[in-house]
């Protein structure tokens, strides 16, 4: 056991001045009736709360330095835990590309992704989930993980800005990132394994193409549920010009057919998302899908372990207010 506190300990060295003064005062202290002789009264027998006189004295010392190890804040040490849960395995695949920075969806559409994305990540603290991005190229942003809070920084961090500087291939290379989040979930033994693909365009670049990939998903038992994020017609696009970013209207082109047929050959289903509000009905789909078993082993970091002191110093508390007001209470 440790102490996050521990220099509130010194707290303690108060006790040594008030066990002195209270043993100063017991002596000092008047008798009630003054005699010639107490020889007479040495033999003699003695009632029970003669040996009860200093056990409220006691018990309040106990119950101060019980109170100094709470503020102290003991604290077990690092352990890990094996834990049985039930969840499924979820990769998410996340289009990056500069398209997704049209307005349609507010602020844009990568950023509502992520907010709701990231709502759906905080309701399933019981899967192993995993987070793919893709542009013209695909990589792996976060492998499958129960620690969601490592995953929502990662995914707090995506953005498109990767493309839009030359980092990644810009494009959508649909396939490539089906078939990269599927080689996260390959080797998993969850009976539910699940591609959540978010997309607003069609396949362009990348050398799977995406009925393929769709075709490798299936072959692993990974369901494929696609989500087409963009309104029908056009959308206003940033574009950089000589007066600045300006926004122009440019048509929406989803490959719905492609999508659909993704879906549908892996055992999934397609959606199309032209606010939050249908993001959010999408995802409450999966919420539906089979849960199964899984073996975790958690790492417990550190645990606060005040409570037994806590409770100690309150019954010390409490037992010196009953004997003082019962078999020990005084009568001026």
């Amino acid at each position: 056991m440790i102490f996050e506190n521990i220099e509130c300990l010194f707290l303690l060295l108060l006790l040594i001045p008030y066990i002195i003064w209270y043993v100063m005062r017991h002596r000092q202290s008047t008798p009630a009736m003054q005699v010639s002789s107490t020889w007479a009264y040495l033999k003699a027998p003695r009632s029970y709360k003669v040996y009860l006189l200093h056990v409220p004295f006691l018990l309040r010392v106990v119950a101060f330095i019980m109170l100094v190890l709470v503020i102290a804040r003991p604290q077990t040490t690092d352990n890990w835990q094996n834990t049985e849960i039930e969840g499924i395995d979820i990769m998410m695949a996340v289009d990056v590309s500069t398209s997704m920075l049209a307005q349609d969806l507010k602020p844009n559409r990568i950023e509502a992704a992520k907010t709701v994305a990231a709502e759906f990540i905080n309701g399933r603290p019981n899967d192993n989930i995993g987070l793919t991005i893709f542009a013209g190229e695909s990589f792996t942003q976060c492998p499958l993980t129960i620690d969601h809070a490592v995953l929502l920084n990662l995914f707090r961090e995506i953005d498109c800005s990767i493309a839009q500087r030359g980092m990644i291939e810009d494009g959508t290379a649909i396939g490539m990132g089906i078939a990269n989040a599927v080689s996260r979930l390959k080797d998993s033994k969850a009976k539910s394994k699940v591609v959540i693909l978010l997309t607003d365009g069609s396949n362009n670049r990348g050398d799977i193409s995406p009925l393929t990939a769709a075709e490798i998903a299936k072959s692993f038992g990974v369901r494929v549920y696609t989500v087409g994020v963009g309104t029908n017609g056009t959308a206003p696009y940033p574009v950089q010009t000589a007066m600045g970013t300006q926004y122009l209207n440019q048509p929406v082109e989803i490959d719905e057919a492609t999508l659909t047929q993704i879906a549908s050959t892996s055992g999934g289903n397609y959606f199309r998302a032209k606010d939050e509000a249908e993001l959010r009905q999408i995802y409450a789909e999966i919420d539906k899908l089979e849960k199964t078993k899984l073996n975790v082993k958690e790492f417990s970091k550190r645990e606060e372990e005040y409570a037994l002191f806590a409770w100690i110093a309150l019954a010390c508390v409490l037992l010196e207010v009953l004997l003082r007001n019962s078999v020990l209470k005084r009568i001026p």
